[in-house]
């Protein structure tokens, strides 16, 4: 191997690489981890050449000794994007999928470590969704492990193993919505209707006061969220995550006379509340609506109900920027989500098809043609 100018590498009998260089104390320090290739220990070296220059080398690779259970909890503490249902969810699934993983140094936890831990989470009973967010959160951690300069490269080099892929969601019919409406307790008959009609979330629907909807102008107002966490006794008011949460929904007309009723009989302070004026939790209204889903026979849940609404809204010819508005999303990917086919409508398209051949009028093509 050429001689390099700073440190050493050499090749172990396991064929791996490894490196070692001198500190400013005139230490031997060998590097804490091998390499696979001569090119990934030299850029190690390079980094550590850098830093000494620099003076931001820390003496025994104290950051790459950190175990990932302590990476994870400084993580979800200090990182200002973490919301703390969010935080929840990540520190249960810590416990349920990451195991052994959490106490290894950093360092140590190589690409090899972390597929046979991903295999091996497959091969269990966990849920596929919570496993992905799994694999995410420690996405993340390396990543700001590289950035600090704690290890040379992510880990996490699994294709796709990330990604949440949710099951199709069920799409309610108008008639089932309707039905649903009657056989709930009355006082969230108007949660029904907001969620499927007007595409709001259970925490925006419970974070509604009365002045946000705005029955003259038939328009609801979205301004905060209303978050329960799961295993804390513990329920706040917060902006919704993106500045595209804060949006102004018109509600469709035929269920105004319903909101009017539920703002007559039922509202205070919030529009949604309990007889002696506190707000309205939200596992209330989600046990209210099973009940209703019971006696009505459907196996929906109430986040259906949002995408029922916005895909009979796609049907009507909405378009993604329009869905985007009324489902509060930044991002356009997460707005086609809704964009499917609802029962009837492609027959619907191919006998329109068929209708325009049997015509044959050639000018009522798009011009594209």
């Amino acid at each position: 191997m050429p001689r390099r100018r700073f440190g050493l590498i050499r090749q172990l009998p396991s064929g791996r690489f490894q490196v070692s260089f001198t500190d400013p104390d005139g230490q031997r320090r060998t590097g804490p981890e091998t390499y696979r290739n001569e090119a990934d220990a030299g850029r190690y070296l390079d980094r550590i050449e850098r830093d000494l220059k620099r003076g931001y080398w820390i003496p025994d690779a104290r950051l790459g000794r950190r175990t990932l259970r302590e990476c994870c909890d400084a993580y979800l503490e200090e990182n200002p994007r973490v919301g703390e249902r969010w935080a929840e969810t990540c520190r249960r699934n810590m416990r349920l999928h990451l195991g052994d993983l959490l106490d290894l140094p950093i360092a140590a936890i190589t690409p090899p470590v972390v597929r046979a831990w991903h295999a091996n989470a497959l091969r269990g009973k966990g849920g596929r969704t919570s496993i992905s967010q799994s694999y995410r959160l420690i996405r993340s951690v390396f990543n700001v492990a590289v950035q600090d300069g704690a290890i040379d490269r992510n880990p996490c080099q699994i294709p796709g193993a990330g990604a949440q892929r949710s099951p199709e969601r069920t799409i309610a019919t108008p008639q089932q919505v309707a039905a649903l409406t009657t056989a709930i307790t009355p006082r969230f008959k108007a949660a029904v209707i907001l969620a499927a009609w007007c595409g709001l979330r259970r925490g925006e629907i419970c974070a509604l006061r009365t002045d946000d909807v705005d029955l003259a102008n038939g328009v609801v107002r979205v301004r905060k969220n209303w978050v329960e966490l799961l295993e804390q006794p513990k329920r706040f008011e917060k902006d919704p995550k993106s500045e595209a949460g804060k949006r102004t929904v018109t509600i469709p007309p035929h269920v105004m006379p319903d909101l009017e009723e539920h703002r007559r009989t039922f509202a205070g302070e919030f529009f949604f509340q309990q007889a002696d004026g506190s707000r309205v939790q939200s596992n209330t209204v989600y046990q209210a609506f099973v009940r209703a889903r019971t006696k009505v026979g459907v196996s929906i849940s109430f986040h259906d109900l949002r995408h029922t609404g916005q895909s009979l809204a796609a049907a009507t010819g909405a378009s993604l920027v329009d869905l985007k508005q009324r489902l509060g999303h930044s991002s356009t990917a997460a707005a086609q989500r809704y964009m499917h086919a609802v029962q009837g409508r492609d027959a619907h398209i191919a006998k329109a098809l068929s209708d325009l051949a049997a015509d044959g009028d050639a000018t009522k093509l798009p011009k594209s043609f």
